[in-house]
């Protein structure tokens, strides 16, 4: 099957990006150099082409009640523009995609999914949704979008693109109408900085990318970085810390899960984790040396296997070499020691948080 493109393929193909498959779509991988456009975002000012991701739209009599009942995190009463993170699960607790839910009105919510699960997601919700009042549809198609990130990311968007940011919380997006489209600024990324997430028309990306590129303030970015920029501060990605066999519970991201809900799928399974305590989790670990930790290496104690990588990198921002991994609860309390199997090589290593680099969001 061929991949998909984005808006802005012919962008990054006029750019010299390196292009790579990603979540079935042809992404840039990176512009120039990752180590470079990682430290742009985290000095100064990035760009990311996000128009893989996917978009659903919720809206009917029952919208609130239907979106409580597939989303693991609490939307009652909260106001208009106001975004909430959290998961959708199986009813064994497995997560099926993370994802972002904008409240758009009191009977209208925009569901952000993951680009490789669109048609598996978009199947599970109008499979659920059978029981409720609620439309469901699939705008994947219709938006682009783009990410701005970093320190002067305010002033970027403000300046160059002449969108009102400022007063944005995190969290919170406002809903622009430009010359007839509806545009959609959020105050969110995957970076551990400060940013904005901007949605629209195909045409209107295009427009704020050829403005953000003209004004040299915005370097270009590609999945690279992006995935470095959000393991630095130990935001999981689907596919690594979170799939159909991991729970949020088990990847430490309980507090996006709320058990005082009166129900949703996949509750039963995550409350009794919860209670009992889950074997297996998702930790930082440290190594001693300089030797890279990759998906799927071996933690191991005592010749013992206790655990894989889960996402591992030399750290660009600490100069660390440091990763994320699945191990057995036995051994996930902060100071075990531990070792990775490295090209047949055991290197010792240590449990530590799983934020490596302290995030620097407005709050």
């Amino acid at each position: 099957m061929s991949e998909k493109r984005t808006c802005l393929y012919d962008k990054h193909v006029e750019q010299g990006a390196k292009m790579v498959p990603f979540g079935g779509f042809e992404m840039p991988i990176q512009y120039t150099d990752i180590v470079d456009e990682h430290n742009s975002v985290r000095k100064s000012c990035g760009v990311f082409d996000v128009s893989h991701m996917g978009e659903v739209l919720v809206t009917g009599n029952e919208a609130e009640r239907f979106v409580q009942h597939i989303f693991t995190n609490d939307i009652s009463g909260a106001p208009v523009g106001k975004i909430f993170y959290g998961m959708m699960l199986h009813e064994n607790g497995g997560t099926i995609d993370d994802l972002l839910v904008y409240k758009m009105g009191e009977a209208e919510f925009f569901l952000v999914i993951n680009a490789a699960n669109i048609d598996k997601d978009y199947a599970w919700i109008s499979a659920q949704a059978d029981k409720f009042d609620v439309k469901v549809e699939n705008q994947s198609d219709c938006y682009g979008q783009i990410a701005v990130q970093g320190p002067l990311a305010e002033v970027v968007v403000e300046k160059h693109l002449a969108l009102a940011c400022k007063d944005l919380q995190f969290y919170t997006f406002n809903t622009l109408e430009i010359e007839g489209e509806t545009v959609i600024v959020s105050r969110t990324g995957y970076t551990g900085e400060d940013g904005f997430e901007i949605y629209g028309s195909h045409a209107y990306i295009r427009h704020c990318w050829d403005r953000l590129m003209a004004s040299g303030e915005a370097k270009p970015c590609g999945l690279g970085c992006r995935d470095t920029l959000r393991f630095e501060v130990g935001l999981p990605l689907y596919g690594d810390e979170l799939t159909d066999e991991i729970s949020p519970i088990e990847a430490g991201l309980g507090m996006f899960v709320k058990l005082d809900k009166e129900e949703f799928v996949g509750k039963e399974a995550v409350a009794l984790q919860k209670a009992e305590g889950v074997t297996r989790k998702i930790v930082g670990i440290e190594l001693s040396g300089r030797a890279i930790p990759r998906h799927g290496y071996e933690v191991v104690v005592e010749d013992k296997v206790v655990g894989t990588v889960t996402t591992g990198y030399n750290s660009i921002s600490t100069g660390k070499s440091v990763c994320m991994a699945l191990v057995d609860i036995a051994y996930a309390k902060i100071g075990t020691p531990v070792q990775i199997r490295i090209h047949r090589k055991l290197q010792d290593g240590v449990v530590t948080k799983k934020r490596f680099y302290e995030k620097n969001y407005k709050k």
